[in-house]
């Protein structure tokens, strides 16, 4: 009888290649409830930062940006899939996604009535949602076109490489800052409101799970285009639990509802994890990487 390695990050199979531990994990319904639990918190806690302990966009999504930079270098140095390393970056990319797009779009006229600063450094650069939009959609595309040219897979499941997983997190991370930027445009100049707003991308994806079923369009396709979607989804949501109730919101506080959703996205992942440990290295946990002939 051969033996098992006892390392199954890398097994060597006569033949068939070589094996790796997956990093990311499977896209269940599971996996889009934490997504939309995390990018909620990601609302609520950045604007904790930003704006109700006063630090301001610039100073809050320079240190998220640098939480956001260690999250991943660990995520990147782990072996396998971890779902608190994975659901940690997950929720940095959104918090830093929350402040960035604030940065981004706004400026001290956003400020609530009799502040006239907040933090130290400029307020925003001002650029309103169309033109920072733009700029968003651009640097995404752009990733998916230097993505395209590696040759290597858009499939979350099938990423085993540390460009192709830098790649996903770069696009994680302007996707969810665009994320942002749609929801709160929703929220604040559509004249939806954070429910309206939040009910129209639930729309949106219910509609995509529909398109799901139609063999012409590729899941890889469906998966980007929700994985944006669900974060103005997460945004509208995140503003209708804060905001106060003259302006359409439950006025429950930034803190109070981020210590909520922590506390059920740290269940989730707990869960997740509990799942992890009792399956054990199961073969759908391993990625054949054929050598190149």
């Amino acid at each position: 009888m051969t033996k098992q390695p006892e390392v199954f990050t890398e097994m060597d199979v006569a033949g068939a290649g070589r094996y790796v531990m997956k990093k990311l994990p499977e896209v269940t319904l599971a996996f889009w409830v934490m997504k939309i639990a995390a990018t909620t918190l990601g609302e609520t806690a950045g604007d904790l930062f930003a704006q109700t302990l006063k630090l301001g966009y610039f100073l809050t999504t320079v240190a998220l940006f640098a939480i956001f930079v260690v999250t991943l270098v660990i995520q990147l140095r782990a072996q396998r899939y971890n779902p608190f390393f994975y659901w940690t970056v997950i929720l940095s990319t959104s918090m830093a996604g929350t402040t960035m797009s604030d940065f981004m779009n706004r400026d001290a006229s956003y400020l609530p009535a009799g502040e006239q600063s907040l933090g130290w450094g400029p307020q925003g650069l001002g650029l309103g949602y169309p033109a920072g939009a733009a700029i968003l959609i651009s640097l995404l595309i752009g990733i998916f076109v230097l993505w395209k040219t590696t040759g290597l897979t858009f499939q979350i499941r099938d990423i085993d490489t540390f460009r192709g997983e830098s790649l996903f997190w770069a696009a994680i991370l302007v996707s969810n800052t665009l994320g942002t930027s749609m929801g709160d445009f929703l929220s604040d100049s559509s004249g939806l409101g954070y429910a309206g707003g939040a009910l129209l991308i639930a729309g949106l994806l219910a509609g995509l799970l529909a398109v799901k079923y139609v063999p012409a369009v590729p899941n890889v396709v469906l998966f980007w285009l929700a994985f944006v979607l669900t974060r103005p989804l997460g945004a509208t949501a995140g503003d209708f639990l804060t905001k106060p109730v003259a302006k359409g919101g439950l006025a429950l506080g930034t803190l109070g509802s981020s210590l909520v959703l922590l506390t059920v996205l740290f269940g989730l992942m707990a869960y997740a994890h509990v799942q992890e440990s009792r399956r054990g290295l199961h073969p759908g946990d391993l990625i054949e990487v054929v050598p190149a002939r």
